[in-house]
């Protein structure tokens, strides 16, 4: 896991699209107390893209919620190949139909070379889900994890 964060991936984004998918972050986190982070790297270093998502969840510390709500929409810009990783908390509450129904939703928009549109929307509808089981509550909820993009290698 040491090199989890060695390589910096090409700039996919402008920066009017990484601003887009961080907005989108922001807002999904507005309404829930669960975390939401975004992870971007050129290469897959597995064949599983699900088990590459949660060994960056890990590495990333995100497990550590307090109430086991976070969720990683992992992208590997070159491999053309995207998890979605939601703890036990979220997991339990929406189940694999969601996260499926999710992924072939941005994978449309992958399909037309939207990248940011998608990852964006998928920020959106992962902030639904946790809205609707962990919604925010101002007196308790403390921002547990950063919003920013987070580029590996």
């Amino acid at each position: 896991m040491l090199g989890l964060f060695k390589r910096k991936p090409e700039n996919f984004f402008s920066e009017e699209e990484k601003h887009h998918i961080m907005e989108a972050v922001k807002q999904a986190e507005l309404r829930t107390s669960g975390e939401l982070r975004i992870y971007i790297e050129n290469r897959c270093e597995y064949v599983d893209p699900l088990r590459r998502a949660q060994e960056v969840f890990h590495g990333l510390n995100m497990e550590q919620t307090a109430q086991r709500n976070a969720v990683l929409i992992y992208v590997a810009m070159k491999d053309r190949q995207l998890a979605v990783y939601g703890d036990e908390g979220i997991h339990t509450k929406v189940g694999d139909a969601f996260w499926n129904r999710e992924v072939n939703s941005m994978l449309q928009h992958f399909n037309k070379n939207n990248y940011a549109e998608g990852i964006a929307n998928m920020a959106l509808a992962v902030g639904d889900a946790l809205q609707k089981h962990f919604p925010y509550d101002a007196a308790t909820d403390v921002n547990e994890l950063p919003d920013d993009i987070v580029f590996g290698r």
